[in-house]
């Protein structure tokens, strides 16, 4: 795991910068009902897809556990951002109307602990959007995911299916979903390998130790190893939380 507080100096302009974040904030807006008028974004890093998530009407927060990160996300968003873990937030119950994981759930064993709090939070008619199959998004179709296939596990924390499972049993129920593109996100082989190596498909392969090293091998004889595949196609789900009959 990444110490994200070393990171947040670094980590837009590795992680697609601007165009990756302005898609990423429209295609969570665009699922977040017109009647919201509060939206919390969890582990919100530096705040670069928080600061887009604006809108007349809406008051955007943002959470994150790493100081670093929060500390960049305030620079962003001034007045508006917490520290908080995302299995404990500093929120009463039903007391927000939206909420967006982006790039979160794929990194956490304990997902279920953070759909039960995305849940707890909101109000009824609220939604938890939440990006989902975030690995599978990756060299789909590619040279390189023809060499990773023998290796996929359906382990993935944030799989699609388990995170509405873990919704249904906290009164969400799907509301929609979209796609939007990581620009400039494709990998290239040597990429690929040596996010391998660095422990970062931990939640999508099974290869390991030696494995892994011989899989990082096969990836780097691939033809053009420095050369990027397609953009990778990023999936959105929101999650509705239904109204009680009373309502």
């Amino acid at each position: 795991m990444l110490d994200y507080d070393t990171e947040a100096a670094l980590y837009d302009e590795t992680r697609g910068g601007v165009p990756r974040a302005e898609a990423a904030a429209q295609a969570v807006l665009a699922l977040v009902p017109d009647s919201a008028r509060t939206l919390l974004d969890i582990a919100c890093g530096t705040g670069i897809v928080t600061a887009r998530m604006h809108r007349p009407g809406l008051r955007v927060l943002g959470a994150d556990a790493a100081y670093g990160m929060a500390r960049k996300a305030a620079e962003r968003v001034p007045g508006a951002v917490v520290l908080g873990d995302v299995r404990r937030l500093p929120f009463a119950n039903a007391s927000l109307d939206a909420v967006s994981a982006v790039w979160l759930l794929h990194l956490v064993p304990e997902a279920q602990a953070v759909v039960a709090e995305a849940a707890r939070v909101l109000r009824p008619g609220g939604v938890f959007v939440t990006t989902v199959d975030k690995d599978a998004g990756h060299d789909v179709g590619s040279d390189i995911d023809a060499v990773l296939a023998p290796y996929l596990t359906t382990a993935a924390f944030d799989r699609a299916d388990r995170i509405e499972a873990y919704g249904a049993a906290h009164g969400l129920l799907p509301a929609g979903g979209t796609h939007f593109a990581g620009d400039s996100q494709g990998r290239s082989p040597r990429r690929t390998a040596l996010a391998l190596l660095d422990g970062q498909y931990v939640s999508r392969l099974t290869a390991r130790g030696a494995e892994a090293e011989a899989l990082a091998e096969q990836l780097m004889a691939l033809p053009g190893p420095d050369v990027a595949r397609p953009d990778p196609s990023f999936r959105l789900i929101a999650l509705s939380r239904g109204l009680s009959p009373a309502e």
